[in-house]
């Protein structure tokens, strides 16, 4: 079977930085395969090479059946790509924009126009079609620039964090839109530092960490590995935190978390609830909060790493410091 997305042992260096340490990946036709990871994981540079817009230093890939290295070409006829930040001209109205797009592309101008229409209906921008992008909302201009990367029909879409920097509106409504991409065989690879957007839209999920895979499989897959569930409580006073975490470790048989008062500990039994209530009854310890939930990936993140999707801004100026002077932002 021939993946839509396939790529082995990528390895990307910018200088004395390694961007990507050997990152492995496949993705199926009509699927998302979402790539998770905080900045200066290496995101953008796999994003990068799959779109033969780098080649990698070491390994290989291939994307529609082509290898991105050896026949770039015919890979750039299969692909869109809509990067981190919009890429239209704000100086062009919308119509213009598809339009030029099109005519780039090699369409005629009555197909490029039509496209256009088309496409600015689909995003919800005909109303804004004639004015100029500079008076675009954030979100209108990220579903333009969705749309221009859609002129082309590609078979395979790659999306750099599409929704960085939008209100929960916008980003719920370029969720459907690719849920919309998918219903017509589109493939999407998705990178993002959501947790919840991977866990919205993603059929698969590859977490990613300081340039490695460090996991792959579905949402529930990756939060089975902390137990599936998350046990919460906080005591009233806070000198008994030591002892709720140590209770909580005992029965869960894990290295409970403690963050902002809280004691979380993932488990597999629903039972340990009521035995850890009994337990803590006998401590004469008293609680403010107790709940179960399901894991959450960031706490699968937290699980895999160590560390949580918000701990690596310092390494992430790094990285992107290093790729700059390469040209070619990680």
């Amino acid at each position: 079977m021939t993946h839509a997305i396939q790529a082995e042992g990528l390895e990307k260096r910018f200088g004395e930085t390694q961007a990507l340490a050997g990152v492995s990946l496949t993705a199926d036709a009509g699927t998302v395969l979402g790539v998770l990871g905080p900045n200066g994981a290496g995101k953008t540079t796999m994003t990068r090479i799959l779109a033969t817009l780098i080649e990698p230093t070491a390994g290989s890939a291939r994307v529609g059946g082509f290898d991105v290295a050896r026949e770039a070409h015919q890979v750039r006829q299969l692909i869109g790509l809509t990067g981190q930040y919009a890429g239209v001209d704000e100086m062009l109205t919308g119509t213009e924009n598809l339009v030029l797009i099109g005519r780039l592309l090699g369409l005629s101008r009555s197909r490029s126009k039509a496209r256009s229409r088309e496409l600015l209906e689909r995003f919800d921008l005909t109303d804004a079609a004639e004015r100029p992008a500079k008076t675009y909302s954030g979100g209108m201009r990220r579903r333009l620039d969705l749309a221009a990367s859609l002129v082309g029909r590609p078979q395979i879409l790659f999306l750099d964090e599409p929704t960085t920097g939008l209100d929960p509106r916008s980003r719920n409504g370029l969720w459907d839109i690719v849920r919309g991409l998918t219903d017509d065989g589109v493939t999407v690879l998705l990178t993002t530092q959501y947790l919840e957007e991977a866990d919205q839209l993603a059929d698969d999920i590859i977490v990613i960490d300081r340039g490695q895979a460090i996991a792959h499989g579905t949402s529930d897959e990756l939060k089975a590995q902390v137990g599936g569930q998350v046990l919460e409580l906080r005591p009233v006073n806070e000198a008994d935190r030591v002892t709720v975490a140590r209770l909580a470790g005992e029965l869960a048989g894990t290295d409970p978390e403690i963050r902002d008062g809280l004691v979380s500990v993932g488990i597999t039994d629903p039972a340990i609830m009521p035995a850890m209530v009994r337990r803590l009854d006998e401590a004469g310890v008293l609680l403010t909060e107790l709940s179960m939930r399901k894991s959450t990936l960031d706490e699968v993140f937290f699980a895999l790493t160590g560390h949580h999707t918000d701990d690596l801004d310092a390494e992430a100026g790094e990285l992107a410091e290093a790729s700059k002077k390469e040209g070619a932002p990680a």
